[in-house]
């Protein structure tokens, strides 16, 4: 999807002071930072448990739906022509501050469908 390949030239390299590694394989979809991996995919499916009146998380402008994994958050924006998840693990808690750092690159590069 074209809008994940502007996403992702767009990305910083750094969320906080994680600085952006390699994955592998190596996709224009996916994107990760630090270690244990703050890891970024974009066009994701919408989450199974996402529902119209669904409580968001709204930082900087980018709306996400937050889902508490074992060992960290799962936050997927909603709303945008193409899905963005971010999960990051328990050690970055806050775990919201990351998305502070990818709120303006995905503003300029997912249009708001709703």
């Amino acid at each position: 999807m074209r809008a994940c390949v502007a996403l992702r030239a767009a990305l910083p390299q750094q969320l906080g002071n994680q600085l952006q590694r390699r994955i592998e394989p190596p996709s224009e979809l996916t994107a990760a930072w630090g270690d244990p991996a703050i890891v970024l995919r974009c066009d994701v499916p919408t989450p199974a448990a996402y529902t119209p009146t669904a409580q968001l998380v709204t930082v900087n402008g980018i709306r996400w739906f937050s889902e508490q994994l074992s060992n960290g958050y799962a936050f997927t924006t909603v709303g945008r022509v193409a899905n963005v998840e971010v999960t990051i693990p328990r050690r970055y808690a806050p775990e919201v501050n990351p998305l502070v750092d990818l709120a303006e690159p995905i503003e300029r590069t997912l249009i708001r469908v709703e």
